[in-house]
């Protein structure tokens, strides 16, 4: 079976431990979720398990075997990473050449030239001629059309609008169909994924503090709305996560499940927001 297994992961910049005892392990064939804050430890994690720093402790193994200065191992892996890796002067044709030669020929260049089109991308520009949306495109593009077990995807929706964002949802669903394997997305754009991943990781200040299938997280609480006296008369006392509040009416985010009885007819009931969840679980 495919996997990435991070065993008692740390590592320390000065005082601040940016992985602190991390266990936890990507499973063959299914799309992550890996939710932080800024700064909780997500870039060094997926920079960890692809070797571009190494750890103070612990170990990482891809297939069971070490990652640590392992071509074989890390062949399997690919990082889109949110800094430039390229040169500037480099034509994005070239940064898809080279990857090939890389990955030892697993990149699928029809695929990568459909992906330009699609994306309105020319292959023929170099990397500093990009914007910011089409530096992450490009890397996206880079990313999919290279047939490895494993894609780590750090902030991919960097600089890119709305309509793009869509089509990256779309495209990496096509993909993962067509060739199932595992893909961690890290992302600051909650609850435009939430749709999309399968199973969330959350850190915060470099400790894992839930792994769940997203399911199990969203059936863990609730939104009840209405006019907001009866909002606040139902969620007194209860576990609330947070409140949106526009003229008479109120939306309460709760976690828990829904107390039937004390609901009346004033009152709608809907699913969790998993934004909310995540903001609730990364408070202080």
């Amino acid at each position: 079976m495919n996997k990435i297994e991070i065993r008692g992961a740390s590592k320390k910049y000065g005082d601040v431990r940016a992985l602190d005892d991390v266990t936890l392990t990507f499973a063959e064939d299914t799309i992550y979720g890996l939710l932080g804050r800024n700064g909780a430890g997500k870039t060094t994690l997926l920079s960890a398990i692809t070797n571009r720093i190494f750890l103070d402790g612990g170990e990482i193994t891809i297939n069971g075997e070490t990652a640590r200065e392992n071509d074989r191992a890390l062949s399997q892996v690919y990082l889109m990473s949110e800094t430039a890796m390229h040169p500037g002067g480099m034509r994005v044709s070239d940064v898809f050449r080279w990857t090939s030669h890389f990955h030892a020929g697993a990149f699928d260049f029809a695929y990568a030239k459909k992906l330009c089109a699609a994306f309105g991308l020319d292959p023929r520009k170099r990397v500093k001629q990009l914007s910011t949306g089409y530096g992450s495109i490009y890397k996206i593009i880079t990313a999919l059309a290279l047939k490895v077990p494993f894609l780590l995807l750090d902030e991919p929706v960097l600089g890119l609008d709305a309509n793009h964002r869509e089509l990256l949802y779309r495209t990496i669903l096509e993909n993962y169909a067509d060739m199932p394997r595992t893909i961690v997305i890290s992302t600051h754009l909650i609850e435009e994924v939430s749709s999309l991943i399968e199973k969330v990781v959350i850190i915060k200040r470099g400790r894992i503090i839930k792994q769940a299938p997203c399911e199990e997280l969203l059936a863990s609480g609730y939104t009840v709305a209405g006019p907001a006296e009866a909002v606040d008369a139902y969620t007194n006392g209860r576990d609330l996560i947070g409140t949106d509040a526009l003229g008479g009416l109120k939306t309460a985010y709760v976690l828990g499940k829904p107390d039937h009885a004390a609901l009346t007819d004033r009152l709608e009931v809907s699913g969790l927001d998993l934004q909310r969840l995540f903001i609730r679980l990364t408070n202080d």
